[in-house]
């Protein structure tokens, strides 16, 4: 059964079983490997993508839903010329990633987050961010999300009055 959608902007035709994974689907059909399989149940977030602009859990997702749909990857975040999204760049300053392996999906979900929100609040990055880092890194991610909003710079200003 071909399923025809959109990958990036781009769009494409997948001949695979209607109830295959949309994360087999990006990883090994169309070779999108930026995307990560960690726990295949939809709870760690490794797989996050954008379907429709919304963030998605792509491992529990079959491809039949795609049908007409966009899907946005880590790959698609990046500008026609190569320029980095603005949590990709905010990602590198703040030194985020340690061992990697869950970034692109939170860096897709970081991404959906401020298109929702535009500045988000603490609260709204605490219920937005569900992603599992093994490595901890929580406090860098968050780091790098208000570093993107611009809200990093007004945070550690000094307060007028202050010395």
């Amino acid at each position: 059964m071909a399923i025809d959608f959109k990958v990036n902007g781009k769009p494409v035709s997948v001949e695979a079983e209607a109830d295959t994974p949309l994360l087999w689907v990006l990883r090994e059909e169309l070779e999108l490997t930026g995307t990560k399989f960690g726990c295949g149940i939809a709870a760690c977030g490794a797989c996050s993508v954008h379907v429709d602009g919304e963030i998605t859990r792509s491992c529990s997702v079959p491809l039949a839903d795609m049908a007409g749909k966009s899907v946005t990857t880590i790959e698609g975040l990046k500008g026609a010329d190569g320029t980095l999204h603005a949590v990709q760049q905010a990602w590198i300053e703040a030194q985020v990633p340690q061992c990697g392996y869950c970034q692109s999906g939170q860096i897709m979900a970081a991404v959906a987050l401020i298109e929702r929100t535009g500045s988000p609040s603490d609260e709204q990055v605490d219920e937005a961010m569900t992603n599992i880092c093994r490595c901890g890194t929580y406090p860098r991610i968050r780091k790098a999300i208000l570093a993107a909003t611009g809200k990093a710079a007004a945070a550690t200003a000094p307060v007028q009055g202050e010395a």
